[in-house]
């Protein structure tokens, strides 16, 4: 890689304020707030609004529409004539 192009890639806490959750991963984004975490060391924290423990979609709670439903329904009122 060439010298001076590259963002600085290093260690980064992750929070998910909704959830109450946050972890530790490596990322080029950067933040001014710092957290200390488990093993004692100051970290760059992003708080994000949602993760994969707060999405619906991975928590079970998401709701699955009835697409089928809706094409018959609409068919129905206005399907073809004649």
């Amino acid at each position: 890689m060439r010298e001076g192009i590259h963002p600085a890639y290093g260690p980064v806490v992750f929070r998910d304020r909704a959830a109450n959750y946050a972890f530790l991963t490596r990322s080029t984004m950067t933040s001014e707030k710092t957290i200390e975490w488990e093993d004692g060391r100051i970290y760059p924290v992003v708080d994000v609004e949602i993760s994969d423990v707060s999405h619906p979609f991975y928590t079970g709670t998401a709701r699955v529409l009835d697409t089928a439903g809706r094409v018959e329904r609409f068919e129905r009122r206005y399907g073809k004539k004649g």
